[in-house]
């Protein structure tokens, strides 16, 4: 397991991406009216408005069986990739995301 990204909330995904790339120099990956991925020196930052996803801290595991939860609470994101949102003990979301764009 290894962290993948840190997911921020914005009130204007466009505005936070011009932002996040003309003042820390990040690059973008992804970006559209709902959400962003932009890239800081290696370090991904997700833009994403409230409601379509929690502000939450993300882990790259090797497979979605080896998340922490029931088969039947793994998602997909719209890049196929499996995701489960938990939380840590003062409530703080997690996600474990595996990017085999397979269903195990």
């Amino acid at each position: 397991m290894k962290f993948d990204h840190i997911a921020v909330k914005s009130t204007d995904i466009q505005r936070s991406v011009q932002w996040y790339c003309n003042i820390l120099g990040c690059t973008v990956e992804y970006a559209d009216k709902t959400w962003a991925m932009v890239n800081c020196n290696d370090t991904k930052i997700a833009l994403v408005l409230e409601g379509s996803h929690p502000p939450h801290v993300a882990f790259k595991v090797e497979s979605s069986l080896k998340f922490p939860c029931k088969k039947e609470d793994v998602k997909k994101h719209r890049d196929n990739s499996s995701y489960y949102y938990g939380t840590d003990p003062d409530g703080n979301i997690i996600e474990w995301v595996a990017y085999t764009g397979e269903d195990e």
